[in-house]
């Protein structure tokens, strides 16, 4: 039955919550066989890009002049990178410097997040190196010590970086502590479970498959409903003063 105009997403001054019901494909420069759902870009206003990339058996990513990151939802795919390469199923992920050649192929119909965002470099920092891993292999730790809310640290806390990624597993119950209003930006992908979340002064019912973005200082809380685990998939920038960047 025709939705008749209804839907979860909205669009607000500061933040943006995108339901799978309003999403468009769309092909991406260099891809083949893969389409992409762009959740978030400049155009919106934010500093990073982020994307829904849905492979066919033998899909490739194109290529960016940005950093790269992705994490796989579905499916399987190869990273080749530096003459070697790599497979990632379901939780495994990549970060690729700026710069740094690789092919993103899959193995099989799949399905990756993709982050890209222009490096800000440092004067005498040296620059990141590339990263295979996946979610496994990281630790766990909890939020400001409640056993019910852990987070897992998916790249270095090293000033190399100029962004982080984390993923979020919230026991059925559990949320934030405080509402947070800071001045780093979140894309955010809902992977399991649901929940509340407050954004600005709105409050959204989420379920996995949702994607937000926050604006700096988007008021910002989110709680666990329901009898299964809560998780999501979350950029922030970082590491970098809060004049980098602006317009001389």
């Amino acid at each position: 039955m025709h939705n008749l105009g209804q839907t979860r997403s909205s669009h607000g001054s500061n933040h943006l919550l995108l339901a799978a019901d309003t999403f468009v494909r769309t092909t991406l420069p260099g891809m083949t066989k893969c389409l992409a759902v762009v959740h978030v870009g400049p155009a919106l206003g934010a500093k990073f890009t982020e994307y829904t990339a849905e492979f066919q058996s033998g899909g490739e990513l194109g290529y960016t002049p940005a950093q790269r990151f992705l994490y796989v939802t579905a499916g399987t795919v190869k990273v080749k990178v530096r003459g070697e390469q790599h497979s990632l199923g379901a939780r495994g992920y990549a970060y690729l410097p700026e710069g740094m050649e690789h092919q993103v192929i899959a193995t099989q119909a799949s399905r990756t997040i993709v982050i890209e965002k222009c490096y800000h470099r440092l004067e005498s920092t040296p620059s990141p190196q590339a990263i295979i891993s996946s979610e496994e292999a990281v630790s766990s730790h909890p939020l400001q010590d409640d056993p019910g809310l852990q987070i897992k640290c998916l790249l270095p806390d090293k000033m190399s970086f100029d962004f982080a990624v984390n993923t979020m597993v919230y026991q059925p119950g559990a949320s934030l502590p405080m509402v947070e209003m800071h001045v780093m930006e979140h894309g955010l992908m809902m992977l399991e479970g649901g929940g509340i979340y407050r954004l600005d002064n709105s409050w959204y019912p989420v379920t996995a498959g949702d994607f937000i973005w926050m604006g700096p200082w988007c008021p910002q809380w989110f709680g666990a409903l329901g009898k299964a685990a809560a998780k999501y998939l979350i950029y922030k920038d970082a590491n970098r003063h809060p004049l980098a960047g602006a317009q001389q």
